[in-house]
């Protein structure tokens, strides 16, 4: 008999703040978190607003024997370390972080894995210009300034400079994708299958997926699951900007009226920082132990979708009309492992980016999947609210669909255009809503889809 696995513990970090209450309350109470980027100067860019966790920091959330490797994380693994915390306070686990007096944790090690997303790391400019100030010779053709990369190299044998060999010791071991499942391995003793998925915004659903297999074929009891990414930073603001995802924003203080998913006449999305990490567990053993279930993950479904759905193979900004096979595909599949058809499904958390040519995509899968039910079918979107957290994105979606499920209530949703007809897209307050079955699907910057399919617990 197929294991079934339900979601036990959620943490979260966002622009409205630490841990999964601080995000529900912010989307159903209809604000934003988009303001003006206050952890670089962005006065530069034409892209001034994001959604940033302020006031946040990683020591307050481990343990005090600890503290000393937070100086050895990027902000990204910062934020999973947090959400993971969060997590598995919420979930009531005992682990070895959390463990008091050698007392016994809920799972041996060796039963608990860990599958978080995680993004392209960008490395704080101040600690590159240190570096690169000490390969500057003074010389040079001028398209450089003067920096020569034959100083900058690390084989002073064969004439490099060594200039490389100024960044910090550890420099590596602070920006490896992999550092997010690492620190969150080694605070609570995860000991099992463990993995680290790069696939931009669907990296959070594909980890949930990734854990749910894991837990299905009896290698692990209960798996931290989700994803996390701070794209506020120059270079990563600067990356996504040229990519031609991001709105212009001027002058603006807020952002809500920025993004507009599902509208043809959408100027761009905005970025938001933030993580969610998830307690999966096995259902028996979890109501063994008397846990209370948000959610049972009931389906999971992946897919890639065509390279022109992407942006990357002409001009951005212009909506593509048709589906995007990979999101269609991906919805399928998670509805399959489910066992169940679109007839059944009675919400669903999108991605709605608000950049037209990707929206355009997803929004025609959804209607070759959902036909002309799609226009009854309820969509929770977060982008006006908190941006797109990237690679914590997947995992962000799955954490608010989770608390839909177990609070049965949709969020507000924020909304100051016009959606494409047929979508229910444009601005709603919070309202009550009988929900068993919600889908949660995103696809991502460079193709990868992912889709989950959560149920109402029969239980707790």
């Amino acid at each position: 008999m197929r294991r079934r696995v339900v979601i036990t513990g959620v943490g979260a970090v966002s622009g409205f703040g630490v841990g999964l209450p601080a995000l529900w309350s912010g989307l159903v109470e209809g604000r934003s978190a988009l303001r003006r980027i206050g952890l670089f100067d962005a006065s530069g860019f034409p892209w001034r607003l994001g959604a940033e966790a302020t006031g946040f920091s990683a020591r307050d959330h481990v343990p005090k024997h600890y503290r000393k490797a937070v100086k050895v994380m990027a902000r990204d693994t910062e934020l999973a370390v947090a959400a993971a915390g969060c997590a598995v306070a919420d979930a009531g686990l005992v682990t070895r972080a959390t463990a008091e007096d050698g007392a016994a944790t809920t799972y041996p090690g060796e039963r608990l894995g860990c599958q978080i997303g995680a993004g392209l790391i960008a490395a704080e400019v101040g600690e590159l210009a240190a570096a690169f100030s000490t390969a500057v010779t003074g010389e040079g053709d001028g398209a450089w300034g003067g920096f020569d990369l034959r100083a900058w190299g690390t084989v002073k044998e064969a004439g490099g400079g060594g200039g490389m060999e100024n960044l910090p010791p550890l420099w590596m071991l602070k920006y490896l994708p992999n550092m997010l499942a690492c620190h969150v391995t080694i605070l609570h003793g995860a000991e099992g299958p463990s993995n680290t998925i790069t696939c931009s915004e669907s990296s959070g659903l594909l980890s949930i997926g990734e854990s749910v297999r894991v837990i299905e074929r009896d290698d692990a009891d209960a798996c931290f699951s989700g994803g996390a990414e701070s794209k506020l930073n120059p270079m990563g603001v600067l990356r996504i900007g040229l990519a031609g995802r991001l709105a212009e924003t001027g002058d603006a203080e807020e952002g809500a009226s920025i993004v507009r998913p599902f509208d043809r006449a959408a100027t761009g999305t905005l970025l938001g920082e933030g993580g969610g990490v998830l307690i999966l567990e096995e259902r028996e053993s979890a109501r063994r132990r008397g846990a209370r279930a948000y959610a049972e993950v009931a389906g999971f479904g992946a897919s890639h979708s065509p390279e022109r759905w992407c942006g990357m193979d002409g001009p951005p900004g212009a909506p593509i009309d048709g589906p995007d096979e990979g999101v269609r595909d991906a919805i399928l599949n998670a509805l399959d492992d489910a066992g169940i058809g679109a007839g059944e499904v009675d919400a669903i958390v999108v991605g709605g980016l608000g950049v037209a040519w990707v929206d355009s995509g997803e929004a025609g899968a959804l209607r070759e999947v959902f036909g002309d039910r799609l226009g009854g079918i309820e969509l929770v979107t977060t982008k006006p609210a908190i941006g797109d957290s990237m690679a914590g994105e997947g995992a962000l979606l799955a954490a608010v669909g989770a608390a839909c499920v177990r609070e049965q209530r949709l969020p507000a949703r924020l909304h100051a255009g016009r959606p494409a007809e047929g979508l229910r897209a444009g601005r709603a307050a919070s309202r009550g809503a009988e929900l068993r079955h919600v889908l949660v699907c995103t696809p991502s910057l460079f193709g990868q889809v992912g889709a989950v399919v959560l149920r109402r617990a029969e239980w707790g």
